[in-house]
């Protein structure tokens, strides 16, 4: 009998992440000062409505090092190990850190899109020039290309290189433009960009211990089934699956959705929010509260519409208080980390994570619909107007 492989440590699911963020792309194969010019355009054409982040070397500074010349601009020079430096329009931090691929994440964590300057760096697509000035570099950095995804011709270039073709089995699948085509290349760009748009999951919350209502509230019949019940038919309208929270699935009766336990304990809905994303963490996660018995599927499905999944989250502006309802929200697969980095500095309250991040807040079109039942007086007056 063939003995059972020991696991040592808990198996996750992974986020889908390159070397530096989720969305990659490596432009090799081109002089650097080309690379940069391409990534600038991409940029330019791109950033009204996506977050791009640029990644390459500083050569200046390396060969100034290389002659034993000290850039005594900042403090790094005289020591110091890190340097904040409020620059007004944008933020710069220098530190003398060992970075890899861990620390890369958590920096382009809000990035939609990473451009990389495959010369020096690796990415997880790549985008290949072929012009003749850096063919021979290129053809020593095959193992670099893993998934080829844009092939790029410079005026020079009169055809693809054999050992390129001989490396590419499906190369004749791989769109290939011209390397000048600046707003063609960016509409390819893009065009990934949306396809690679994360899934939407719908979580009912229906863990809490409803100690005001004095009953569960998730098990309150307002149209002729359970509260969460309900909720979940809802959200499965607009979701591509849909899970029913909570604390533990041991003494729950039977549905027909599929429970989703918290492994976070003792955290609320933050736990229950962050045990979804430990459990599918590539999907962003439409999250309800069990007890907004006016919710429907129209106001849901406008949130849905004004989804940004550049933003942490898309959530409604309360009508109450003007505060960002986090238990009616679409949180994003950027936002797990922020959330575990509140987490960390002793936060579990995921409102807080939405007032101090960067949030797409939408007003609801009826503002009524986002009314919570927590006491049995609230219950009293919901039920009236649902017979109303």
């Amino acid at each position: 009998m063939a003995e059972k492989k020991h696991q040592k440590h808990t198996k996750l699911s992974k986020p889908n992440y390159g070397f530096f963020g989720r969305n990659e792309w490596a432009i090799i194969g081109t002089p650097c000062g080309n690379v940069q010019q391409l990534a600038y355009k991409i940029t330019q054409k791109l950033a009204a409505k996506y977050k791009l982040s640029y990644v390459d070397a500083d050569h200046k500074h390396a060969d100034d090092a290389e002659k034993g010349e000290i850039i005594k601009d900042n403090a790094m020079a005289f020591g110091a190990s890190l340097e904040y430096t409020d620059k007004i329009n944008f933020h710069r931090f220098d530190t003398k850190a060992n970075f890899d691929t861990y620390q890369f994440r958590q920096y382009f964590n809000e990035s939609d899109l990473v451009l990389v300057n495959g010369n020096h760096f690796t990415a997880k697509r790549q985008i290949v020039v072929i012009d003749p000035k850096k063919e021979e570099s290129l053809s020593r950095k095959l193992d670099r290309l893993t998934d080829v995804g844009l092939i790029l011709l410079t005026e020079a270039a009169t055809e693809i290189p054999a050992f390129l073709k001989a490396h590419l089995p499906n190369i004749e699948e791989i769109p290939t433009y011209p390397f000048s085509r600046t707003s063609r290349i960016a509409a390819f760009i893009e065009k990934q960009l949306i396809a690679d748009i994360p899934p939407l999951y719908g979580l009912v919350l229906a863990g809490g211990k409803s100690q005001r209502m004095g009953k569960d509230k998730g098990q309150i019949d307002y149209h002729g089934k359970p509260q969460r019940e309900f909720m979940a038919d809802v959200l499965n309208e607009i979701c591509d699956e849909t899970f029913l929270s909570v604390r533990s699935s041991k003494n729950e009766t039977a549905t027909d959705y599929p429970f989703l336990e918290d492994t976070f304990y003792d955290l609320g809905p933050f736990g229950a929010i962050a045990s979804a994303f430990r459990h599918r963490p590539n999907a962003a996660w439409l999250v309800i509260a069990c007890d907004l018995p006016l919710l429907d599927l129209e106001t849901l499905d406008f949130l849905v519409k004004n989804r940004n999944s550049s933003a942490v989250a898309t959530a409604f502006n309360s009508p109450v208080n003007e505060f960002p309802e986090p238990l009616i929200s679409i949180w994003e697969p950027r936002s797990y980390p922020i959330l575990l980095q509140f987490l960390a500095q002793g936060f579990s309250c995921p409102r807080k994570v939405l007032i101090n991040s960067e949030v797409n807040l939408v007003d609801a079109p009826d503002g009524q619909k986002l009314m919570n039942v927590n006491r049995p007086e609230e219950l009293a007056v919901v039920m009236k107007l649902i017979k109303e």
